[in-house]
């Protein structure tokens, strides 16, 4: 707990340009998957309204029409990290690439009154969180501890963020994976279509059948691959800070046009 409030702290004076409100973060257990190779270019579709053409409504306002008491909560899970440095390609790992654009996500919105959780806020390891499971394998103890946590706290919604890979080095643009429930595809749509925009793609989303959260996460659950560490210009636009902002900034507005219609 006390390296995850540290952390917060840094985060928040680091990223000064953005308004937070005061605000209380929850720290455990939560869920996780990997999803190495895309099929994005199987899943195309013709582009369609993207979230920023349409109303986009801030925390106070979704409070007001459609929680009496209470906004919804949105947690933020960070792919990888510690030991597990994900996927890779000239030297840049998936790891710090989900870190610096979650971190950015979550930032934009809490400056817009929404109460989000992120499960991880450093370098570190999940599966080191987990002495509770008595399992030898740190990927099975990585799983239960991500996805714990969105069975802790009451989550409306859970957003993992990655970084895809592809033999083909081709394969380029974001993707955003979806359980088998509406509303998760209703929130995939809603990403997939910001982020398009952003990148000048029209993949369409893509059913994450064998993936461990979309099968096990009870609330609507997505997996937001951002682009592929095997392109260059993805992986150029991803390390870029600059462009880590853009890239967050479009999963935000996603994630606040899906809430301002569900």
């Amino acid at each position: 707990m006390y390296k995850l409030l540290t952390t917060s702290v840094a985060l928040l004076i680091s990223f000064h340009c953005l308004p937070i409100l005061p605000h209380h973060v929850a720290h455990g257990k939560a869920a996780y998957l990997d999803f190495a190779v895309s099929q994005s270019s199987d899943h195309s579709i013709p582009s369609q309204n993207s979230p920023s053409m349409l109303p986009v409504t801030d925390g106070d306002a979704y409070r007001s029409s459609h929680h009496a008491f209470a906004a919804p909560v949105i947690l933020l899970d960070v792919g990888h990290g510690g030991i597990d440095g994900g996927t890779s390609a000239q030297g840049v790992l998936e790891k710090d690439i989900n870190l610096a654009i979650s971190q950015k996500v979550y930032l934009l919105l809490r400056s817009k009154g929404y109460a989000v959780i992120i499960n991880r806020l450093g370098d570190y390891a999940l599966s080191d969180e987990n002495r509770w499971l008595n399992s030898r394998s740190r990927h099975t103890r990585d799983l239960a501890q991500r996805k714990s946590l969105s069975e802790e706290v009451s989550t409306d919604i859970v957003v993992s963020i990655h970084a895809n890979w592809s033999p083909r080095a081709t394969a380029e643009g974001p993707v955003v994976l979806h359980q088998k429930e509406g509303r998760s595809y209703l929130l995939a749509q809603s990403i997939q279509n910001a982020m398009n925009e952003l990148y000048g793609t029209g993949h369409g989303v893509v059913w994450g059948k064998p993936f461990y959260l979309l099968n096990y996460v009870k609330q609507p659950a997505v997996i937001v691959e951002t682009g592929f560490l095997s392109n260059a210009a993805d992986r150029a636009r991803m390390s870029d800070p600059a462009e880590q902002k853009r890239i967050a900034q479009s999963i935000a507005n996603g994630i606040i046009y899906y809430l301002s219609v569900v």
